[in-house]
């Protein structure tokens, strides 16, 4: 076994990684970036190596440096997580030249599944379904629209390289055809150094259902059951299950050996997952191999029981697999939900900046430990409170992953996390990820991988999301006002006939998103108030709740019982500038309020709106980031859906369009600059 390892990646997989590392008693080396020096991964590890400036190209993806770490440090392997160099076949095998031992598969077998045309070649050698198509490399755009007519739309146009939703397109037509290549090219040939295209048929109403392989140097292949991954947005994962609630157990058994035979067809060693598409009827067909630690192992390792990065590194080190396939389990469900940081309202554009709250939900599992016999909740992060969240990497905050007896179980434990979850500093999804766990056809386990494209389509807006029942929320702000009453009418010194009182009867006025407006006026009386064991009565029109929290003024996250029931909701004052404000957060809806005395909110019903400023002359920044391109010239003329600036923030390029036909008047910023959020780019005359 290794005595030392280093970790050629960051955030939450570095410090995954590190976990697994030190209960095995093997000591780590972290590496990273400039941007990463107070990094949660860094202090965790037992030494540290800087590898350059922010930009990956100059550090996590700098193998010279990462082999040179390697051997300043005496490490004698490296564990590669996700992403980065993770599939790089190249420094794969230059690891192993330097007689440092890669956790994770040789090189030969990266390379035969990171082409995605050659692995089906393979695929279809090993006997494993595939999807009808093209499986060479297409020569132009006009080709492209040939051969999707010869396949029949609709058709996927694919890097070749490909991965993580880019250089990936669908066509429904000879147009989007033919300007898919084109955008497939360009971006893959600029994420991959690689524009090979190829098309195959894409599969009406598909499921995106994976398997987990685990395979040994002595030539011993398992699978370890499947992942369900069809709730995605934009071809990005946002929340996965296992087992997935669609498969047959015929289904399950056919797609579990179909993996190992393509696994042992590139003689696999480690840990990999097997892609598949799956049709309505329960036909599968092999999309990709990821030779690699998925994002999502964590779910695969509570119903297994299993630790998949240590089984890696003992793999690695030349121990064959301790179980076979007969023994491996599936237990219970878990179901993960990726946080990230992203503004789920505008349109999950990304989020940066300091992390001012952190406080994940109680947890009661952990990665490298057993899972309890009831399941719990376990969060796997590479960050803390007060740390950054840089514009350099990619979104992800944390995975909040939850175990139990059942399906149903595993949501309800799931929608209580999120609710539990507090980030305040960057905008998170975790709105976003209440609402997909609150659908109906989620629930029911009906859904395909167009779930959050057919179900939002016009973006996410909180005040979509229904609540089961709004009227709590308001009870819970009348709630906390009556109690922040009481406090202040405790306080010594004040004069007398002008001393606060803790009255029963106030106005919960909710405000509307347009600066306010339109309003909800809720009539809310409290009766029995017990400031001591935090109880009360709170009658809202004609509901009634008898709410109990101990949970202090003050405090972010409000626990307790309303009618006997558990509840965990998110509530806070709106604005320092206004005491009478209150914030409630509860599965996904979000309420801003005004909780008044009766006199004051009639007052309030006679003043006048203010309407917000018109905006609409400026191009704003939807997002922090670094204005890449400005396309535009002062006096040009415009037309709608022209194409005006590009900004790049997590790895990603975000174009800005023309919403209208004008005329530039005024360039208000520079190629090159860092952007803040609404910061002007432009006017129009």
């Amino acid at each position: 076994m290794f005595n030392k390892i280093l970790i050629a990646n960051r955030g939450e997989i570095a410090c995954r990684v590190i976990k697994t590392a030190k209960k095995m008693g093997i000591a780590t080396v972290a590496v990273y970036s400039e941007a990463d020096k107070n990094a949660r991964h860094v202090g965790l590890a037992d030494e540290a190596v800087l590898l350059g400036p922010a930009p990956s190209r100059q550090s996590y993806l700098a193998a010279d440096k990462i082999i040179a770490a390697c051997k300043a440090t005496g490490a004698q392997a490296v564990h590669p997580g996700y992403g980065f160099l993770s599939e790089n076949e190249d420094f794969a095998r230059r690891v192993e030249e330097h007689g440092i031992v890669f956790i994770g598969p040789k090189h030969h077998s990266i390379a035969a599944m990171g082409d995605k045309i050659a692995s089906k070649k393979l695929a279809i050698a090993a006997g494993v379904n595939t999807i009808p198509g093209w499986n060479e490399a297409v020569a132009s755009a006009e080709q492209a629209v040939q051969i999707a007519r010869g396949i029949g739309y609709p058709v996927m146009i694919k890097a070749s390289a490909g991965g993580g939703g880019k250089g990936l397109r669908v066509a429904s037509n000879d147009a989007e055809a033919f300007d898919g290549f084109t955008s497939c090219r360009n971006e893959a040939l600029g994420s991959f150094g690689d524009d090979r295209v190829f098309i195959e048929k894409f599969v009406e109403n598909p499921r995106h259902i994976e398997i987990q392989v685990l395979g040994d140097a002595q030539g011993h292949v398992i699978h370890l059951n499947e992942r369900e991954c069809s709730i995605q947005r934009r071809h990005q994962k946002a929340i996965e299950e296992a087992p997935s609630p669609f498969i047959s157990d015929a289904t399950r058994r056919a797609m579990g050996e179909q993996a190992v035979q393509l696994a042992q067809a590139v003689q696999y060693q480690s840990a990999g997952t097997v892609e598949f598409v799956v049709g309505k009827d329960q036909r599968f067909y092999f999309l990709e191999m990821n030779t690699r630690l998925q994002v999502e192992h964590p779910v695969t390792e509570c119903i297994t029981g299993l630790d998949l990065v240590e089984l890696m590194i003992r793999v690695a080190a030349g121990e064959p697999l301790p179980l076979t396939q007969a023994e491996v389990k599936r237990e219970g469900w878990a179901i993960e939900c990726r946080i990230n940081a992203e503004d789920p309202v505008r349109n999950f554009l990304p989020s940066t900046g300091r992390l001012v709250r952190f406080v994940p939900p109680p947890l009661t599992m952990e990665a490298a430990a057993a899972v309890p016999p009831d399941g719990g909740v376990r969060v796997d992060t590479g960050v803390e409170e007060g740390g950054e969240i840089p514009m350099f990497y990619d979104s992800m905050i944390a995975k909040l992953i939850v175990h139990g007896r059942n399906r149903s179980e595993a949501i309800a434990r799931m929608r209580e996390a999120l609710n539990a979850f507090v980030i305040r500093g960057v905008n998170s999804n975790i709105p976003f990820q209440a609402a997909l766990l609150a659908h109906p056809k989620f629930a029911a386990g009906d859904f395909d991988t167009g779930f959050i494209a057919q179900h939002f389509a016009q973006g996410f807006r909180p005040a979509d999301v229904p609540h089961a029942d709004p009227l709590f929320m308001v009870a819970l702000a009348a709630f906390v006002r009556r109690k922040a009453r009481a406090r202040s009418a405790g306080i010594s010194g004040q004069l007398p006939g002008h001393g606060v009182k803790p009255l029963a009867d106030l106005v919960v006025v909710v405000l509307g998103p347009n600066a306010g407006h339109p309003q909800q006026r809720h009539a809310a009386r409290i009766d029995d108030f017990d400031a001591l064991t935090g109880c009360a009565e709170v009658q809202v029109g004609e509901r009634r709740y008898a709410i109990q929290s101990s949970s202090r003024l003050g405090e972010v996250l409000m626990t307790g019982h309303c009618n006997g029931q558990p509840f965990t909701a998110q509530i806070e004052r709106s604005g320092s500038h206004n005491p009478l404000g209150i914030r409630v957060a509860h599965n996904g809806t979000q309420i801003e309020t005004l909780v008044l005395l009766p006199r004051a909110a009639e007052l309030l019903a006679l003043m006048p709106h203010k309407l917000p400023p018109d905006l609409s002359r400026f191009l704003l920044s939807p997002m922090p980031g670094l204005l890449a391109a400005l396309l535009v010239q002062p006096g040009q003329k415009v037309v709608a859906g022209e194409r005006l600036a590009v900004i790049e923030a997590m790895k990603m390029e975000n174009v800005l369009i023309a919403a209208q036909d004008g005329t530039v008047a005024e360039l208000l910023a520079r190629q090159g600059e860092s952007l803040a959020v609404d910061q002007p780019i432009l006017s129009f005359a």
